[in-house]
């Protein structure tokens, strides 16, 4: 005798199936409900110990106050990018506005966040400055200019024993 046969087999065949859904959607809803990340990727209890290391971490274009302070309105793209370098967020949709950002984290501390934006005009010609550091003609003026002096010191022989040796027994001229 077949099992299929007898009236309640599709009545108890759709129980199953609707038993095994709801099982299978409380079971789905309840792991998205239930999230063991923390809320800082990467983040530790030992991180924050004063005694581990964090290293230091430079991002971005290290912008200066002196470079800033050399920049002036009226400036060309090329003098800019030579100034401060490529700038490290370019806009596709916004081609006269340079985004220089950098940033800076040492060990624990919170990161310090430098940022300079830079607006030019249809003519490519720099017409405004935002951001974190502006230039200052008062600052520029302060600075005085340094000379550098730089010696270098004569040659002197450090070649090896060998060298010198080889140098004697092949009759080469010394260097």
């Amino acid at each position: 005798m077949c099992s299929r046969q007898y009236p309640g087999y599709r009545l108890n065949k759709m129980k199953k199936v609707l038993v095994y859904l709801v099982i299978g959607a409380t079971l789905t809803l309840a792991g998205c409900s239930f999230d063991k990340r923390r809320p800082q990727l990467g983040t530790s209890v030992l991180e924050k110990l004063p005694f581990v290391h964090k290293m230091t971490v430079q991002q971005g274009n290290i912008v200066t106050e002196e470079m800033v302070d050399r920049l002036k309105l009226g400036m060309t793209k090329s003098q800019a990018r030579f100034l401060l370098g490529t700038p490290m967020l370019t806009d596709l949709f916004h081609t006269n506005r340079w985004d220089y950002t950098y940033t800076l984290r040492r060990g624990h501390d919170k990161p310090a966040v430098t940022r300079l934006t830079l607006l030019f005009d249809n003519d490519d010609r720099l017409v405004q400055t935002q951001g974190n550091l502006r230039p200052d003609p008062n600052r520029a003026a302060q600075r005085r200019p340094s000379n550098l002096l730089v010696s270098v010191p004569d040659w002197q022989d450090n070649r090896g024993f060998f060298r010198k040796t080889l140098a004697k027994l092949s009759q080469e001229p010394a260097e």
